[in-house]
């Protein structure tokens, strides 16, 4: 509308579009007639690859919270989650949390919409376990964790005893090594305050049908991370994974039942579902664009980020990997370019040579590939705990804190009883359910809600 600022819309707070929105306000001038806009069901920028630590209590769930506001000044804020997409009227749909619904329109577009748990076809699998993918999943983790060790340490049943004792993590990339690395540090450390579980068992599976953990990485930093997982007494379980899943436990691929009350769903990631119902052309479900990040055939609209199939330069043939690490930088692109399709500065193209990768293993352990260097033990850990440091908008006193608090003090191991079972669905494209909505006491039964 005439006297309007040009509108830029930005859906999706994660490492593209926290970025793209940072990289936009960069780089309009200051006096600019450009509204930012960006909408997110949350009002902070959540730092995923610090989950881990917060559900094995190392760090508090407000470190890997970055405040929106405070962090991106001169960006405002929908809080919301995007409903529908209307390319043909340069406007979007939205719901917000108290469920009234809002149209907005755009002159420009940035779809960092992220991706959501994938799902595999598994019998029970999505009625018994729980994903990994934001802070509730975390912390009901972290709770659900200690009170499978609180229950065992009431019962005098041998049997559901070590049931509750026993922890199957599924998928061995990147987070479920780092969880199931982290699970027997902590566990250990709760049931130390427990003397009745004295010689109890403390029993982790991880679980993968790939033929290593860490399949995508330098063969010999596979092998290192697996000696860490065997030594604290992880069963690695390669070429297998979960047919399954029941309330008692689970049924391997293999043939074995295991029993227990916890799934760690850990197996990847998928596009969020809202790309196909735009109208883009998709490709294995992402978004597909050009080497500028821009949609072909709609000059307004661009994608970055896990939603985005972005053509990789450096693989001809390929689109980048669905990595935090790409997803930051084509952000970034993706700001300036609309930047420069509103006249601010010039179009270029996503080109970036993976820099390495690093993996918190717990402890006194980590595995890292900087620049390509392998390394791992001591010398890993300060280059991780040093990237997430660097790589991290905001909290970064207060996370080192908390690094220093848990290696003088040790795990905090109190449930808080926040999240329940319901609250986290596997499937996070489906509305969660609030127990308390339907007046549910707590659950009691001995499957993945306990």
């Amino acid at each position: 509308m005439s006297g309007e600022p040009t509108r830029v819309v930005i859906v999706g707070g994660g490492f593209a579009g926290f970025n793209a929105a940072r990289a936009l306000r960069r780089a309009l001038p200051r006096k600019a007639d450009v509204e930012i806009v960006l909408v997110n069901r949350t009002d902070y920028f959540l730092y995923l690859p610090l989950l881990p630590e917060v559900a094995a209590a190392v760090v508090d769930p407000r470190r890997v919270t970055v405040p929106i506001p405070g962090t991106l000044p001169g960006v405002r804020l929908a809080l919301g989650e995007v409903t529908a997409i209307a390319p043909d009227k340069d406007s979007l749909s939205y719901t917000d949390p108290e469920g009234r619904a809002h149209e907005l329109r755009y002159d420009r577009l940035i779809l960092a919409v992220g991706s959501v748990n994938k799902l595999l076809p598994i019998p029970g699998v999505a009625e018994h376990a729980h994903g990994f993918r934001g802070v509730a999943e975390a912390l009901y983790l972290r709770d659900h964790v200690i009170r499978q060790v609180e229950l065992a340490d009431a019962t005098d049943d041998p049997d559901e005893r070590a049931a509750r004792c026993t922890f199957v993590v599924v998928g061995a990339g990147y987070t479920g090594t780092e969880v199931a690395a982290q699970g027997p540090l902590f566990t250990q450390a709760v049931a130390r305050r427990h003397p009745e579980l004295s010689g109890q068992k403390m029993r982790w599976l991880l679980l993968d049908l790939a033929p290593k953990v860490l399949p995508e990485l330098d063969p010999r930093l596979s092998r290192a991370t697996d000696r860490v997982l065997r030594k604290r007494g992880v069963e690695v379980l390669t070429g297998t994974s979960v047919s399954e899943a029941t309330t008692d436990g689970v049924r391997l691929t293999t043939g074995e039942f295991v029993p227990t009350r916890t799934i760690a769903w850990c197996v990847g990631v998928r596009p969020d579902p809202l790309v196909h119902g735009a109208g883009f052309e998709t490709q294995k479900g992402r978004l597909v664009v050009d080497t500028t990040l821009a949609v072909p055939g709609q000059s307004r609209v661009f994608a970055c980020g896990d939603a985005a199939a972005v053509p990789d330069v450096t693989r001809p043939g390929e689109v980048t990997a669905m990595t935090a690490q790409h997803a930051s930088r084509q952000g970034t692109l993706a700001g300036r370019n609309v930047a420069a399709s509103l006249g601010y500065g010039h179009l270029a193209e996503y080109k970036h040579h993976d820099l390495g990768f690093v993996v918190d293993l717990g402890g006194k352990q980590a595995a890292a590939n900087p620049l390509h260097v392998p390394m791992s033990g001591w010398i890993a850990k300060i280059v991780t705990r040093g990237y997430h440091l660097l790589s991290m908008p905001g909290n970064r006193i207060r996370t080192a804190v908390d690094w220093l608090l848990n290696a003088v003090l040790g795990h905090q191991s109190v449930q808080l009883g926040l999240v329940r079972s319901a609250a986290v669905p596997l499937d996070t494209t489906a509305p969660a359910v609030d127990p308390a909505a339907r007046h549910e006491p707590p659950s009691t039964r001995t499957g993945t809600d306990g």
